[in-house]
């Protein structure tokens, strides 16, 4: 569904700013004072993380926050 495909985009952007920062998801867990699984589920699409979490690793990446949701539209449940 909808909701799934843009969870897993940002997923995917954050993996790879995760890697061009050459950082681990443990480290970049640490850094962010987050747990590791929890990292690793946000990269799967499988967590709708909160803007907080969102800005906190944005934050840790050194990169705006809008990398992760640019362009991204989300179609209201009916």
């Amino acid at each position: 569904d909808n909701d799934r495909r843009l969870l897993q985009e940002i997923g995917d952007r954050l993996r790879a700013a995760r890697k061009e920062t050459n950082l681990s998801q443990e480290a970049l867990a640490h850094l962010s004072g987050l747990h590791r699984t929890y990292v690793s589920s946000i990269e799967r699409g499988e967590r709708n993380l909160s803007i907080l979490n969102l800005l906190t690793l944005a934050t840790v990446l050194d990169i705006d926050a809008s990398v992760f949701v640019s362009s991204l539209k989300r179609v209201p449940n009916e």
